[in-house]
């Protein structure tokens, strides 16, 4: 009966938080990006949209925008970060002046453990979509989770080792990973 009462309660709040709004000036999604020689530069982007309604676990619903225009180096300073971040910003990688917003969006949701849970999308960048698995941590107060996606796969080709030769120091990897933080308000 205690067990049980403990899964009402944890289903209450669960709902409860996931229907509540997130306060997007304190959410933010960090990148990471690799090259070959182990250098990595990271960067934040924004939300500009987040929804999550796990009241249904078996038909879950829940979107997650960024705006690609707020896309930041946070490794580096002065001409080097704005020559990166125009860079990324650039037809070369995300092409924000076309492509201003990317998402997931939330098709199926797994229990793991306790407060650990897996889910399953669809991430749209540059409006090309390719589904997505990857976990999440739900707790009173945030959503922590961390997704890890093949850049390619959205036309992001430039410096790939799969599409070009002799890159040498210069190939990056094609694997970019994202921490993700979403604030309760």
């Amino acid at each position: 009966m205690k067990s049980l009462l403990t899964v009402l309660l944890f289903s209450v709040t669960l709902v409860t938080y996931c229907q509540s709004n997130f306060n997007l000036d304190t959410s933010t999604v960090t990148w990471i990006g690799k090259k070959i020689t182990s250098q990595t530069h990271t960067g934040t982007l924004k939300f500009v949209k987040a929804s999550l309604d796990l009241e249904n676990l078996k038909d879950p619903s829940g979107v997650f925008e960024v705006d690609m225009e707020s896309l930041t180096n946070t490794d580096l300073t002065g001409e080097g970060k704005q020559q990166l971040e125009g860079h990324l910003k650039s037809a070369d990688f995300f092409d924000v002046n076309t492509h201003p917003v990317a998402y997931v969006s939330i098709n199926k949701v797994l229990t793991k453990k306790g407060n650990l849970y897996e889910v399953s999308g669809d991430l749209t960048i540059k409006e090309i979509t390719h589904p997505v698995n990857f976990s999440v941590t739900i707790l009173k107060d945030k959503i922590t989770g961390k997704m890890t996606f093949d850049r390619t796969k959205y036309n992001i080709k430039f410096a790939s080792g799969n599409f070009f030769e002799n890159l040498g120091d210069n190939l990056i990897n094609d694997t970019i990973t994202l921490d993700i933080n979403l604030n309760k308000r």
